[in-house]
């Protein structure tokens, strides 16, 4: 199990050390922008009248009293609640990344309530509160069954909660699709909004809040032999299962009912908890005080933040805000947490096949993804039903079937053999384009690209993705670079870069552009606009780029062996690992351009390969690049017939094939 994430190393700092001067640090602006928001509502010499009593021929009185006060008690009730949740979380699995959004308590929360509005809006009557608890249960139950297997270890327990995070909010995202309209509050909501124009919501909080702060301080003692291992717990008349059970359900309910009041608001529990240890609550019961208020003061500063006037910004969620203030902090505070030891490095999936796979499971894989692209361009479905196309029909039908099964092919093929790259660079099983931001700040860079230069063609997005990616990947290596990419530093680098660089993305298509859909769209992973230039470019970068890392596999066998050994057969491993970066960067910066950041195949294709047996880094990187080829494959062929004449984006279908899948090979290994 790892240690939590501790305090600094220095005595000097914990002596002059306290929450409470954190506290105050974040009050105090927080403060200042709730004067000047509230001075923008109603006059400072009119509000102890409109607290006591609103005069309802006034409606800036009405407003301040029913929508801006109720939203700063939901924003401290709302903020108080996830850093508490959090706390638990990190306590009973001894995991210092766990919180709601890391182990899908969020994720599966909001498509619960998704799913509820669509198909059964009479369940909402009795309120969200319910539904909400259910689906985060069910998807925190999901992540913690998946990592049975491996006691609970950390990377396993958190790839859980990545993939059933990333699965949810695949569903979710393919509902909207489908359902703009219906869900269009929904997902404003979704995002982290904290409006309000009454004082219900902070009330229920404020009673499930109490509750649960009550039941954290009777726990307080069984909750700190939990830090314990458990023959020590047991020995003490502790049972650790029947106490993770009941913390486990106080940390969920506490995420479940956030995300039915406000949406999801991401980094406040994994944030508030961190801050609360580093300035000196090493203590559980100090942390169960400091953190839950440090936690409060967090949200209601992103929530003033959020609705302060900015000229050139529009109204954006607080969700958004909380990653963008919240993320720049944890990353700096990075070098300052320890315990992340290399412990982790055995909890790379070890597949049930431990023997070398022969030649033929790499034609079989190679026959079969040869048969997935003929399928695609051949088969499909017409206003007549499916049909198989051959002759004039098919020779009609190649210029816009045959563009988009290569860019998926090929943007399957580079995302699979980034992931190899960066996972045998990082020695780190959970690492991935996706995982590590790199997906995301390729997408950021675009966006950039096309909101502030749209005339630039092509050519200059893929300039800015490939520049965003690589910024991303060296921003999430390089607090660990002196530590040995040592995976728990790593993967929390990963998970502050990506949040960050998706919050931005949130931030800049919130201004109402009318390259705002296209963008949408393409962020859902969507091939429909890929033409035969872009395709042709696409493949021939595919074979250069995998080429060229094939070239580099000897590299990935020593780079594990230390620098020591690497140098000695004449490697440079700075240099080497800079080439290795490059070439990573710009395999996810062509791949995002082609299908957008949501695909979870970086992920999955490495991993499905170690099970098969692949181990030596050659055979990894094939037979990745060859699955990753054929999930994309199946992906776009799969958007385009399932649901015709409607389309699903190839990124959310590879998503939604390669879950399940995915989970049930995570089941499976011992």
């Amino acid at each position: 199990m790892a240690e939590p994430l501790s305090a600094p190393h220095s005595r000097g700092l914990r002596r002059s050390a306290h929450p409470a001067w954190l506290l105050l640090a974040l009050a105090v602006p927080a403060a200042v922008l709730t004067a000047l928001n509230l001075a923008n509502v109603l006059p400072a010499s009119r509000w102890l009248a409109a607290l006591v009593s609103p005069n309802a021929d006034r409606v800036p009185e009405l407003v301040f009293h029913f929508s801006a006060l109720p939203r700063i008690a939901v924003a401290l009730l709302g903020g108080a609640a996830l850093a508490l949740s959090g706390t638990i979380f990190q306590q009973i699995l001894r995991n210092p990344l766990a919180e709601p959004t890391t182990l899908g308590t969020s994720a599966g929360a909001a498509l619960a309530l998704t799913c509820a509005t669509l198909w059964a809006p009479s369940l909402l009557a009795h309120g969200r509160e319910p539904i909400a608890i259910a689906g985060a249960a069910l998807a925190t139950g999901l992540a913690l069954a998946l990592a049975w297997n491996k006691v609970f270890a950390p990377l396993t327990l958190i790839l859980a909660g990545l993939v059933i995070t990333l699965y949810a909010s695949t569903l979710g995202a393919t509902l909207t699709l489908f359902h703009g309209q219906s869900l269009s509050d929904l997902f404003i909501w979704a995002s982290g909004s904290l409006n309000q124009d009454n004082w219900d919501v902070a009330r229920f909080l404020a009673v499930r809040v109490a509750i649960a702060a009550a039941l954290a301080a009777l726990l307080t003692r069984p909750l700190g032999a939990m830090s314990l291992a458990d023959d020590n717990a047991r020995n003490l008349g502790l049972s650790p299962r029947r106490m993770r059970m009941l913390a486990l359900v106080i940390a969920v309910g506490l995420g479940a009912v956030v995300v039915a009041a406000v949406g999801i608001v991401s980094f406040v529990g994994l944030l508030a908890p961190a801050l609360a240890r580093l300035t000196g609550a090493r203590r559980l019961k100090d942390q169960l005080l400091w953190a839950p208020l440090t936690g409060a003061t967090l949200l209601w500063l992103a929530d003033q933040v959020a609705q302060a006037p900015v000229a050139f910004l529009p109204p954006v969620p607080t969700g958004a805000v909380t990653a963008v203030l919240g993320a720049p902090v944890l990353y700096l505070l990075l070098k300052r947490l320890h315990g992340d030891g290399a412990s982790f490095h055995e909890d790379r999936p070890a597949g049930p096949h431990r023997h070398r796979p022969g030649p033929w499971l790499s034609v079989v894989t190679l026959v079969v993804l040869a048969a997935a692209l003929w399928a695609a361009l051949t088969v499909g479905r017409g206003s007549h039903g499916w049909f198989y196309a051959h002759g004039d029909a098919l020779a009609n039908l190649l210029p816009w079937r045959a563009p988009r099964a290569l860019a998926a092919l090929a943007a399957g093929v580079m995302l699979a053999t980034a992931g190899v790259l960066v996972q045998r660079l990082t020695a780190n099983p959970m690492a991935s384009p996706e995982v590590l931001g790199v997906s995301s700040g390729a997408a950021l860079g675009l966006v950039i690209a096309v909101l502030f230069a749209p005339g630039g063609g092509r050519a200059m997005q893929l300039v800015a993705a490939a520049a965003g990616a690589g910024a991303a990947l060296a921003a999430t290596l390089l607090p660990g670079r002196r530590a040995g990419f040592t995976p728990m530093r790593t993967l929390l680098a990963g998970v502050i870069i990506g949040t960050l660089c998706n919050a931005l993305v949130t931030l800049a298509t919130a201004g109402g552009s009318p390259y705002t859909r296209m963008i949408l769209d393409w962020l859902a992973g969507s091939t429909y606009n890929v033409g035969p230039a872009e395709t042709l470019v696409a493949v021939v970068a595919a074979v250069v780029l995998v080429a060229l890392s094939l070239l580099c596999t000897r590299w990935l066998d020593l780079l594990p062996l230390g620098s020591t050994v690497a140098q000695a057969f004449g490697l440079s491993p700075g240099r080497t690992r800079l080439a290795l970066l490059v070439l990573s960067a710009a395999m996810s910066a062509f791949s995002t351009l082609l299908v957008g950041p949501l695909t979870f195949v970086g992920l999955m294709a490495p991993h499905i390969a170690t099970m098969l047996g692949y181990r030596r880094a050659l055979g990894h990187m094939a037979g990745s690049a060859l699955i990753g080829g054929l999930i994309m494959v199946c992906a776009d062929w799969a958007g385009r017939n399932v649901l015709f004449p409607f389309q699903i984006p190839a990124g959310l279908i590879a998503t939604l094939i390669g879950g399940p899948y995915f989970m049930w090979l995570m089941r499976r290994t011992r």
